[in-house]
């Protein structure tokens, strides 16, 4: 009969958790840059791929703010033509939003982070206050601008 000693224990990396998660269901973060990102075999073991994959997903997060709060659609446009604008526009964030949510459900930490930085600068820069013009700025269009709505739905429930 054969015992298992602390001094088995191999590393666990990507292809440990590969071969297991079929099985087991193992679902938990762990840091490293030995992962499986969005597509088979990237970044794999490459530290500069790492940092692409992370700039990747940062960049996807910031593009899913931008086209949650930017204002694309002038409003002079058509109705049926800014309807299809809105729903192309629509299609495009959803599909980077579940892009940035499968890049996370990679379960690697750096992602994780990178993907909520993401958002929070696309919605710094897209969605808050800090870089609209104050109500009282005059001009054309300030009025329109100080009580502006976003050309697509919000994404909360």
């Amino acid at each position: 009969m054969e015992t298992s000693s602390h001094n088995d224990f191999k590393p666990y990396n990507a292809a440990t958790r590969a071969a297991h998660s079929h099985h087991q269901g193992i679902m938990t973060f762990f840091w490293g840059h030995n992962s499986e990102i969005l597509f088979p075999g990237w970044p794999g073991n490459d530290s500069c791929m790492y940092a692409l994959a992370l700039v990747f997903v940062f960049v996807l997060a910031v593009l899913v703010e931008w086209l949650s709060y930017g204002n694309l659609v002038k409003p002079e446009t058509n109705n049926v033509a800014a309807g299809l604008m809105k729903t192309a526009i629509y299609t495009l964030r959803s599909g980077l939003a579940y892009m940035v949510m499968l890049a996370v459900m990679s379960f690697n930490g750096g992602v994780f982070l990178v993907a909520v930085a993401g958002h929070a600068v696309g919605y710094v820069i897209f969605g808050s206050r800090a870089f609209k013009k104050s109500c009282g700025s005059s001009g054309p269009g300030s009025a329109r601008r100080a009580g502006a709505q976003t050309n697509l739905p919000s994404t909360k429930c």
